[in-house]
């Protein structure tokens, strides 16, 4: 698979970036310099279960702009395709990985340290969403969009995407 084209955000500074985050425990700690690709929520069975809420919400970082910073995190979930990576001590999910999809990194938008200005763009998987979720995203999926499907919403998340406020 080819890696999208990125659109080039030449207001990056509308982003405040760089962004800190981590942990519950403060053991792993990320940072982010790169604007996300995307914001979603996933409604899927599996997110449910390994976050115990309705959904998970992330954030598609590209994968030059992200970087553990300090502590070791380790791989949970199912071990498959999909790397989930979690504090070994606190066990706390914060972020994904995902094979042949290397472009990028979904961090778990609640492992930011400031995370309040985040809204899903795109909802996944709501074929299995519990019956009494709704969000506010503009773009709601079945299951996964097509990947031809992707390009479009990153251009669009990059023009009408959430903004953290100006610190």
């Amino acid at each position: 698979m080819s890696t999208p084209n990125i659109p080039n955000d030449p207001a990056t500074g509308d982003w405040q970036l760089p962004w800190e985050g981590g942990c519950r425990c403060g053991q792993v700690r990320l940072r982010i310099s790169a604007p996300p690709l995307l914001a979603m929520a996933c409604h899927c069975t599996g997110c449910q279960r390994m976050t115990a809420s309705a959904f998970s919400l992330s954030l598609a970082i590209p994968t030059p702009g992200f970087e553990v910073t300090a502590g070791e995190p380790v791989i949970g979930g199912l071990h498959g395709d999909s790397h989930h990576c979690f504090c070994p001590h606190c066990k706390s999910w914060l972020f994904t990985r995902t094979e042949g999809l290397d472009y990028f990194v979904n961090i778990r938008a609640s492992a930011l340290d400031h995370h309040e200005w985040f809204v899903p763009f795109v909802e996944t998987w709501t074929d299995e969403k519990l019956p009494w979720v709704s969000t506010p995203a503009k773009h709601s999926f079945g299951a996964l969009p097509a990947m031809d499907a992707f390009p479009a919403l990153i251009e669009a998340y990059a023009k009408e995407g959430a903004r953290p406020a100006k610190r």
